[in-house]
Parts: C-alpha cells; sequence; structure tokens
C-alpha cells in the first residue's frame, strides 16, 4: 500500500535522525490498528529499543513526534505500550483512493516472459464413477489456486490427470458387458459417466454377494473377494487391456467416451478448466521405463520374486515398491511418468499437486524419488493437502452409491437460489431467461464460496441449506452487495451524474470512510498472502469482510441523495472501487457476480 511506503520511508529516516542508526525494511513491522484502539496502522517499536535505550512508550511517543512534525500522511498517533497507533490525514486517503481507481486490475500483477511457470494438477477423477462433493472441492481448490497464482504475476498451467484404467475401471466394464444388455447414455437417458457409475455399483453389489457366499464356507473377508468370480473376471480383464487385446480396448475406449462426455458438461457447469489433460493409460509405461532407467542406475534395486523397490530408509521413512513382481505399475510408477511427460512438454519451475491429505505420505515419497531421478521441480514439489467434506449425516462411498452426485448437488443449489429468490421477490421483474441465470451465478456462488472459505488444510460438513443465506457469511450475501452497487451506478448514470476520474483531496471524509478506503487497499496485499500460503481462503474471508464493511456504511451514508456534491463523488467512487475489488476478488475464487439480484 503506497501510505504503508510512505510511512515505513518516513519511520527510517526518524530512526536515524533520533537514534544515528540506519534500520532494515523487514524491521519496521507496520499493521493494521485493531479496532479498539484510535488509528489506522500501527507501528511495532520493540525492535528500536536497543537503539534508543529507553523505554517502549518514551520510544514510541519520540517517532510519533516526529512523524507527525516530519510527514503530512500523519494526523495524530497515540501509543499503547509498546505500539504507535497512527491516524493518517484525509488528504492520503483521497490519494490512495485515486490511485486504486487508476488502475482496473487493481492487486492483480500480470506475467512476464521472465515469469516462473507453476503447474497445478487437481481434479485426478476415476473413469468408473460420476465426480463427487470430494472432487468439487478438489476443482474449486484447484482452480482457485491457479487464478491466485496467476494474480501474483506467475505462468500457470492448468492439468488434470485422468485415472483411466486398472482395476476399478475393469469392474464398471465386466458389469457392463453382463448386465448392460447393449445400454447406452442415449438409450438410457442419463449422462456416461452417471451411468457407468450405476455398473460399478451393480458390481460392488454382485461381488459382495459372491464374497458372503465364501465366507460362509470358511474363507476370511480378504480371501473371499480374492477368490470370488467375479473379481477373477475383473483381473483377467485387466491383463487382457495391459496386453492389448482388441475387443476389451474397443469397450473401454467406448465406455471411456461416455464417462468423458460427462465429465466436460460437470466441469463446464462447475466452472473450470484445464489447460492439459494427462491419461494413466498415457503415463504408466514411461513411469515403468523410469523406474527400469533408476534401477540400472543404482537408485532402485530389485528383490528375489522381481519386483522393484526404493529403500529410503535413508531419509527417514521405510521401502516403497515400485514395480510389483509380474512387472505391472502402481500408483507411484504412474506418478513418475506423469511427471516425467510433463517435464517434457513444460519448463516447470514448481509443481503444486492438489490431492486430499490421505496422501500426505505418497506425495513425501514422490518428491525424494523425482529428486533421485533427476527432475529439477522434484525437491521443491508441492503436496496442496486438504481435509475432506463430510455431510451432516455423515461420510460418502462409492462403492455403495452414497456419495453426493456433483451435477445433483449443483442442480440443487441453482433450485434453491431460484427459490429464494422468487420468495423474495427479487426476479419478478425479470426475464426467465435472466432469472435462470442469475439462479445458476447465485447458486453455483454459494457453493464455491461455502467450500472455499474454509481453511484447506481442515476437514469440512457441507450443508447446502446454510450456503445460501443473502444475510450469512455466504457467496450470495457478497453477490447482493456487488449487486446493490451496480444498481446505485446505473441510478447515478440515469440521472445524469457523471463520475470524476480523480477527486479533490480537499473532500472532507469521516472516519467510517477512510476505514473502508483501507479495506479496499489491502486486497493487493491480501492476493499476495494468498499465493504465499496456498489459500483461497483468505481471498474468500477478505471480500466477506469488505461487503460487511461496506453494507455498514451504505445503511450510514447517503450515496446518491448526498446534497454535497463533492462529497456524492466521492462515494460513488468509494462504492464503484469496492465493487471493481469484489469482482476481481471473486473471479479468484471462480465465481460470478450478477448485475443485478
Amino acid at each position: 500500500m503506497k501510505i504503508e511506503q510512505q510511512i515505513s520511508g518516513a519511520v527510517k529516516a526518524g530512526i536515524n535522525e533520533l537514534y544515528g542508526a540506519d534500520v532494515a525494511d523487514n524491521q519496521i513491522q507496520l499493521q493494521k490498528t485493531k479496532k479498539e484502539f484510535k488509528g489506522h496502522l500501527t507501528l511495532v517499536v520493540f525492535p528500536f529499543l536497543r537503539l534508543s535505550k529507553k523505554s517502549p512508550e518514551q520510544t514510541a511517543n519520540e517517532i510519533g513526534d516526529y512523524l507527525q512534525k516530519s510527514t503530512t500522511a500523519v494526523a495524530e498517533y497515540n501509543v499503547i505500550k509498546g505500539f504507535l497507533n497512527l491516524t493518517i490525514s484525509c488528504t492520503c486517503w483521497i490519494d490512495l483512493l485515486n490511485d486504486i481507481n487508476a488502475q482496473p486490475e487493481y492487486g492483480i500483477t500480470n506475467a512476464t516472459d521472465e515469469s516462473p511457470l507453476i503447474m497445478i494438477e487437481y481434479s485426478s477423477p476415476n473413469t468408473n464413477k460420476p465426480l463427487h462433493l470430494g472432487h468439487v472441492r478438489n476443482n474449486l481448490l484447484g482452480y482457485s489456486l491457479a487464478q491466485i497464482m496467476k494474480a501474483n504475476g506467475n505462468k500457470v498451467i492448468k492439468t488434470n490427470i485422468v485415472n483411466d484404467r486398472g482395476i476399478h475401471i475393469c469392474k464398471s466394464m465386466l458389469a457392463w458387458q453382463k448386465w448392460g444388455n447393449g445400454i447406452t447414455p442415449e438409450k438410457a437417458g442419463k449422462k456416461g459417466d452417471h451411468l457407468i457409475g450405476d455398473f460399478y455399483v451393480l458390481f460392488s453389489n454382485k461381488l459382495k454377494e459372491e464374497t458372503q457366499e465364501l465366507e460362509v464356507k470358511g474363507m476370511t473377508k480378504e480371501e473371499a473377494e480374492a477368490a470370488a468370480p467375479l473379481m477373477q473376471e475383473a483381473h483377467e480383464m485387466l491383463r487382457k487391456w495391459e496386453a492389448g487385446d482388441k475387443d476389451v480396448r474397443a469397450l473401454w475406449e467406448m465406455m471411456n467416451s461416455w464417462v468423458y462426455t460427462g465429465f466436460d458438461e460437470t466441469y463446464k457447469m462447475l466452472g473450470v478448466s484445464f489447460d492439459k489433460i494427462y491419461y494413466e493409460s498415457q503415463t504408466y509405461l514411461e513411469g515403468k521405463a523410469k523406474v527400469m532407467e533408476g534401477l540400472e542406475k543404482g537408485i532402485f534395486y530389485r528383490r528375489d520374486d522381481g519386483s522393484v523397490w526404493a529403500d529410503l530408509r535413508g531419509e527417514g521413512l521405510d521401502e516403497k515398491l515400485l514395480l510389483r513382481s509380474d512387472g505391472t505399475s502402481v500408483y507411484m510408477t504412474q506418478d513418475i511418468g506423469t511427471a516425467k511427460l510433463r517435464f517434457d512438454d513444460y519448463p516447470i519451475d514448481k509443481m503444486i499437486y492438489v490431492v486430499g491429505n490421505e496422501q500426505n505420505y505418497h506425495f513425501q515419497v514422490l518428491s525424494i524419488l523425482l529428486d533421485k531421478l533427476g527432475f529439477a521441480f522434484g525437491k521443491g514439489l508441492v503436496h496442496y493437502s486438504y481435509g475432506m467434506v463430510e455431510l451432516p449425516d455423515g461420510k460418502m462411498k462409492s462403492r455403495e452409491g452414497t456419495v453426493v452426485d456433483a451435477d445433483d448437488l449443483m442442480a440443487e443449489m441453482i433450485q434453491t437460489a431460484r427459490d429464494i429468490s422468487k420468495e423474495a421477490g427479487k426476479t419478478d421483474r425479470l426475464s426467465i431467461e435472466e432469472s435462470n441465470n442469475i439462479a445458476r451465478i447465485v447458486g453455483l456462488g454459494s457453493l464455491k464460496y461455502f467450500i472455499l472459505k474454509v481453511d484447506p488444510r481442515k476437514n469440512m460438513t457441507f450443508n447446502p441449506k446454510e450456503s445460501i443465506d443473502f444475510n450469512g457469511n455466504t457467496g450470495s450475501f457478497i453477490q447482493y452487495t456487488y449487486a446493490r452497487i451496480r444498481s446505485i451506478l446505473r441510478k447515478a448514470a440515469e440521472d445524469g451524474i457523471v463520475i470524476p476520474n480523480v477527486l479533490s483531496d480537499t473532500t472532507s471524509i469521516s472516519e467510517k470512510e477512510e476505514n473502508l478506503i483501507q479495506s479496499v487497499a489491502d486486497f493487493a496485499a491480501t492476493v499476495k498472502e494468498a499465493g504465499n500460503e496456498y489459500s483461497p481462503a483468505l481471498i474468500a474471508n477478505y471480500i466477506y469482510d469488505m461487503a460487511k464493511e461496506y453494507n455498514q456504511f451504505y445503511h450510514d451514508f447517503s450515496i446518491l441523495h448526498e446534497e454535497d456534491e463533492a462529497l456524492k463523488a466521492f462515494r460513488l467512487v468509494l462504492s464503484s472501487n469496492v465493487a471493481k475489488v469484489i469482482k476481481s476478488g471473486t473471479a479468484l475464487l471462480g465465481m460470478e457476480v450478477p448485475e443485478r439480484m
């Protein structure tokens, strides 16, 4: 913030003049003054006590006196122990608002040719079921993180790895082959991913019947599942797939194509996208080749049964299987192969994997293995670990068909938004098309905000009913604030009010208005912090706090009916910039904002 830079420079000069010493920038700690104290910015004076050789209070008063005399930015000050609370002059706030107003993309830093390239992997679905609530959190976090990293001046590649092969895929294929009777998405009137998901659940139910019969005969649950005829057939299908059997491959391609069409519809509705999609069926062989290369170089070792392992006990971990005794790959092999292809395709400076916290150990191992294999980004890879999403009534299980489907969830959110808006009479004067679009924007915005406002590291419970509330800490409250401001600006235009590009710095404004300017200005620092912390939650909660502050301002002050023309212009410019920052901030969360509600 320009004001902070001005104050910091004055503090450095003051320390030199008062105590004959130079201080580094990182020793000057300026923070927003706590609400219970008077002031805008607070200087922590404890780092200067060794220079002043005086008490915290005396040091703070000396620095305060110097600042008040040497810079017009400081109107007054007060001291609370070792904290110097500074009240910034009205002129500075007007200048700051003019500065923000002159920047259409305030707080956003665009990439240059020299910017680092960050690749972010998210989504990572399996082609045996539709996307569910857990995928929704993953996709929203990944997409938002990409937007935030881009806003911090990085080049960003959004990528997805589709798990399109393996035993779980064969289960759906076998069930369709046995009991599908040639059904297609068109014949069933269903999205392809939903149809395939039904067959995955059907396989699990049929397998459970077989295993229960074997358990009655004395087998353990694990023994029964391995010996069950259905499981044997699924493994045989996988062997045929890996051998390139034409019929199995044709079935696999047909069923996967149905799923991809379904996924694309879900991604489009959710508002997320990818720059590059990789497929496990294309990467696992690359992974096997890299593992064999590591074996030849002595990085890995082979056991007597022919399996290949990495010994990580020297790193405080254990031994990790990379290739089974029959030569088939494991997830780690696939991730090594995918990393190899990505490194071939792009000059990656940093790789971020958006994957749930149950995979923490996996990525700890992957980082070490990639580094041993010579990948530059291996040691510094980031596992963006997030907590699980649960429902008010418990966890979800794909095999039992008890997941919350992403498509159903989005449809429910949109319908809820439509019902609430209709009940409140907010859509009475709108066309059906505009009303439906607003319901989509509000419903999906509420879903995204509710998920992204939570610290990503925490587990969370998603409650659709709580997520749409026009008065709570919700996306719809923020969207309504934006729509309210846009309505004010439209009315000003209709009344012929010309909003100036530059405000006069002689306008006298209130403390509440100064605080609101400070809140708008904080957007740039919040974007930077969100990038450093990999946290969309920081953006989400910042926007909510600012929207709440604006609504208090709107309640307390007249805008269009203000008689003082200079003050009216100021409040319109302030409102316009609040809306600008709300729109920029919500875009970083993947949210849209409606022009009217």
